[in-house]
Formats: C-alpha cells, sequence, structure tokens
C-alpha cells in the first residue's frame, strides 16, 4: 500500500500541470459525464459568455496557475491528439480491408457463445461491460452540446467518426486477445500493456499506458460520474449529495465484490434494458417530429459540408468548426482508440482473436452510429418543429438543449432522460472499475486487486459530496494520455492484424487458435 500511495503522489506531482478541463462532459467515451456541460471544449476553456480569454470583450486572465492548466489543456486536447485518432481510424479501415462491412457478423457472434474456449466471460458479457463503460452521459449530454458548440453538421462527422473508429476498435481488440496472459489463479489479463510487452517488447510503455488507466478510472471512470449523479438527484429530487453518493457506493461495493463475473452479470442485464428504454424514447420523439426528420438529416448533411450563417434556430458553424466538435465528442464517446475496452475483451471467451475483435467493434457501431445519432436527429428536429428552442439561448449547455428536446414527451420525456443518465453514468462507473484493477494488477500485482476496489468505492462517494477540481482535470489527461501507447501499439503491430484479419476471415472463423496463453509471472 505504501507503493501505491507513493506512486499516487508521484502521479499528481508529474502530471497536475497536464491537467485537463476540457471535455469533462465527455471524455473518454462512455465515460464521459454531464457535471460540466457548459463552458468546455476539446481546445480549452471558454467562459460561459463564449468569449475566448484574451478575446475582444473578454475579461482579461492574468497568468496563474489555472491558465496554465488551461494552456496545457489546449495542446493535450489539441487538433493533434484528434489527426492522431481519426487518421489512425482512416489507415487501419483500409489495412484492415474495409472491417466495417463485416459488422453483422459481428453482432451474429455476439450472441454466440464460444463452448469450451479460454476465458473468464462470454462474448457478449465482455460486449456489455464495455459498452457500459462507453455508453455514458456523453452520448446524451455530449451529442447536445456538440450541436450546441458546432451546428447540426456535427452530428454528420461524429457518425462518421464512429463509423471509422469500428476499424480501431477491431484493431485494438485484436492484439488484446493475441497478447493475453493467464493469471496465477486462473483469469485473463490483457490490454493494449501487454501487447506493448510482449508484441513489440516496450513494456516502458505499456507501463505508462497502465499508470494512466489505472487512475484515470478514479476520476473519468466513477468520480465524475457519480459526482453527475448527486447533482441531477439532487435537483430534480431534492436528495442530499452524500445520500445519492453513499447509495451509489454501497451498491458499486457489492457489485465490485464479485469481480468481473458479477460486473458481467449486470451489465448484461442493465446495458441492454437501458438502451433499449432510451432508444424508445427517442423514437417517440422522431415520430411527434416525423415531418422534420427529412428536413433535419438535410440541414445536417448542408452544414457539415458547406459554410453557412446562422439559421433556422441554430448557431453558424464552419465546415472546420462542425468537424473539430462531431469528431471530438464522436473519439471520445466510443472511445475507440483510447485501449479501454480491449481490457475486458481481452477476457472474453473466444475461439481466436478475430471473433472476439468483430465482437468487440460493435460496441462503436451502438454507441456512435446508432445512439449518438438517434440523439443528434432527435435534438435537430425537436429545434426544426419547435422554433423556440434556440441553441443560441441555451449557450453551450448542451445537456439543457437535450432536456428541452426530450421535454417535449408529454409527463415521461424527462424521466426517460433522467433515468437514461443515472443508469448511463452507473453502467460507467462498473465498467470503469475492471479496467483500472486489470491496469492496476499489471504494475503490482493481483495483491492490489481488493484494496483498489476498496479505494475506488470511497471515490465513488466521495465524488458525489465533494467538488473534485483538479482531480478531474488530471484523470482527463491521463485519459487522453492513454491513446498514445495504445495507438503506437496498433499501428506497430498493424502488419500483423493484416495477416490474422486474412487468416480467419478466410473460410477458418470458427478454427481454434493453436497459440498457448502463456501464465504471466508480474514479478520478472
Amino acid at each position: 500500500m505504501k507503493k501505491l500511495f507513493g506512486l499516487v503522489l508521484a502521479t499528481i506531482w508529474l502530471f497536475t500541470p497536464l491537467a485537463a478541463p476540457a471535455l469533462a462532459q465527455d471524455a473518454a467515451g462512455g465515460a464521459e459525464t454531464g457535471a460540466a456541460a457548459e463552458g468546455y471544449n476539446p481546445d480549452g476553456y471558454i467562459p460561459a459568455d463564449g468569449a475566448a480569454p484574451g478575446a475582444e470583450g473578454a475579461p482579461a486572465k492574468s497568468l496563474t496557475f489555472e491558465s496554465v492548466v488551461s494552456a496545457i489543456n489546449s495542446f493535450v486536447w489539441g487538433p493533434w491528439l484528434l489527426v492522431l485518432l481519426f487518421g489512425s481510424h482512416l489507415f487501419l479501415t483500409f489495412r484492415t480491408g474495409f472491417i466495417q462491412r463485416k459488422i453483422f457478423l459481428g453482432i451474429k457472434l455476439s450472441v454466440t457463445r464460444d463452448h469450451n474456449s479460454e476465458g473468464d466471460v462470454s462474448q457478449f458479457g465482455a460486449l456489455t461491460t464495455a459498452l457500459a463503460s462507453t455508453i455514458g452521459t456523453g452520448n446524451i449530454i455530449g451529442v447536445g452540446t456538440a450541436i450546441a458548440l458546432g451546428g447540426p453538421g456535427a452530428v454528420l462527422w461524429m457518425w462518421l467518426t464512429g463509423v471509422l473508429g469500428i476499424a480501431t476498435k477491431y484493431a485494438e481488440s485484436l492484439i488484446a486477445v493475441k497478447y493475453r496472459v493467464k493469471t496465477e489463479n486462473g483469469t485473463m489479463l490483457g490490454g493494449a500493456m501487454f501487447a506493448l510487452e510482449r508484441g513489440l517488447n516496450m513494456k516502458w510503455l505499456g507501463v505508462l499506458f497502465a499508470l494512466f488507466a489505472a487512475f484515470a478510472a478514479f476520476g473519468i471512470g466513477t468520480g465524475v460520474q457519480s459526482n453527475a449523479v448527486a447533482h441531477m438527484v439532487n435537483e430534480t429530487f431534492s436528495i442530499p449529495q452524500y445520500g445519492s453518493g453513499a447509495v451509489m457506493a454501497i451498491v458499486v461495493a457489492l457489485v465490485l465484490l464479485g469481480g468481473l463475473r458479477w460486473i458481467s452479470n449486470v451489465c448484461i442485464a442493465l446495458v441492454p434494458f437501458m438502451s433499449v428504454l432510451y432508444v424508445l424514447g427517442c423514437l417517440a420523439l422522431l415520430v411527434l417530429n416525423a415531418d422534420f426528420i427529412i428536413p433535419a438529416i438535410r440541414e445536417i448533411i448542408n452544414s457539415a459540408l458547406s459554410p453557412r450563417a446562422a439559421g433556422g434556430g441554430f448557431v453558424g458553424a464552419a465546415v472546420l468548426t462542425a468537424a473539430r466538435f462531431g469528431i471530438a465528442r464522436g473519439l471520445f464517446s466510443n472511445e475507440a482508440g483510447m485501449g479501454s475496452a480491449p481490457i475486458v475483451a481481452a477476457a472474453a471467451k473466444t475461439r481466436n482473436p478475430v471473433r472476439q475483435a468483430l465482437v468487440s467493434s460493435t460496441g462503436t457501431f451502438w454507441d456512435t452510429v446508432v445512439i449518438c445519432l438517434m440523439t443528434g436527429l432527435v435534438v435537430v428536429s425537436s429545434i426544426l418543429a419547435n422554433p423556440e428552442i434556440q441553441a443560441e439561448t441555451v449557450g453551450m449547455n448542451g445537456g439543457l438543449l437535450t432536456h428541452t428536446s426530450f421535454g417535449q414527451i408529454p409527463f415521461v420525456g424527462n424521466i426517460v432522460l433522467t433515468f437514461g443518465l443515472i443508469t448511463f453514468a452507473f453502467s460507467t462507473i462498473l465498467g470503469w472499475s475492471y479496467y483500472g484493477e486489470r491496469c492496476a494488477e499489471y504494475l503490482f500485482g493481483s495483491k492490489i486487486n481488493y484494496p483498489y476496489r476498496v479505494l475506488y468505492v470511497v471515490v465513488t462517494f466521495l465524488g458525489a459530496t465533494v467538488p473534485l477540481g483538479l482531480v478531474w482535470d488530471i484523470a482527463d489527461t491521463l485519459n487522453a494520455l492513454m491513446c498514445v501507447p495504445n495507438i503506437i501499439a496498433v499501428l506497430l503491430l498493424s502488419g500483423m492484424i493484416y495477416k490474422e484479419t486474412c487468416y480467419y476471415l478466410n473460410g477458418r472463423l470458427d478454427e481454434v487458435s493453436s497459440e498457448p496463453v502463456p501464465t504471466w509471472n508480474p514479478k520478472k
């Protein structure tokens, strides 16, 4: 434990200057949060009045610790990271032979059990656990924010990012299964850290990835999520935040006691239910706005591909602005390229790496291509159907924009939205608990598992009761830094990914991999 706390202090000291207030509402995919839905964007902090620091009419900003954090944040979440991720999506789409064409095969495999295969959970269990962390509040609030900041064209860019991101999710899941190991107690362990160590002999980079992910889980995974839920419940039902925090902490503790199998079982029951309920709510709104669906699609396409002035209830946005916010929200909604979801993919019972990679790739499809798109259509069609809903009056608050749209459903609209936000946030807490624990185990061995769970539950309660401040910011930045070693692993191993894909998709998809899963010795 002394080593753990020492590492915590060292990490805070090293990475506090890299704190990233941007994307607190939708960073990391699925680990998104609506606690800070207004005033943030991928390029740094922007005041609520919309004026960038230093711009005419904006308040003067002295050189403070917060301003330094904001400046470094602009770099960490800057265009270079978006280009890296989106460029990788494009490259891997071609490298895998446009693996997106196999998406329906992946959906079929996700509900097919691979009997007598090595692993800890079913393929469907691994998928729902991954979806639990990626389908976050950003699927609701993040989409509204993208539209408020980038105009309706952001929806198309978000959707394209999801389509291309399927290839990256496929690739990173493939290498996670390919290089997974078996612990001394027989459980599977894998992810970018093992791909870097075993596939590329770059253990030092694997250690960095695990370090970033283990600590990011406390912020993005649980602290931010519990805080968002506690605020919402307090505003809706006047329940004290510590009460919501205590309930969440107890429920999370009960689930975590059972390890991955309990997490998987809860996610198997919760994820399909919450997703179907939310989709039904979206469909109800689209039925109410039936006459505006085609105009909404036309508005989305036109504003994504051509610069235009404000009109029709939308803020004006240039093509690059729409692309920037759409791509950013899409990237960090589905987590493709971040290396988080492959950690649980490595634990799946599967015959070969390609089968599980196909299953995992469907997570990006459901998260962005389906759920984010439906949210986008709901918001845009609602604005067209109700001119009084003005993006400019809502400002940059995407949560309020989405809330207003759902409010069109009499009596139950906001209830469905609130339920969706709570369950999405809770499922994110469960999914990220597994990611963080596995990365901590890679760093310290299995002895860290139970202390990590206890600390995770404590942070769940604290996150709901106290302002998180820089803890959120540090976690956001660590989340961004996860992308770099993961993308390095995927790109450097792209040749192997190509060979494995060609081999198994050439009539050998049912073949059981002959490669033994080695037993991992953390002392080496």
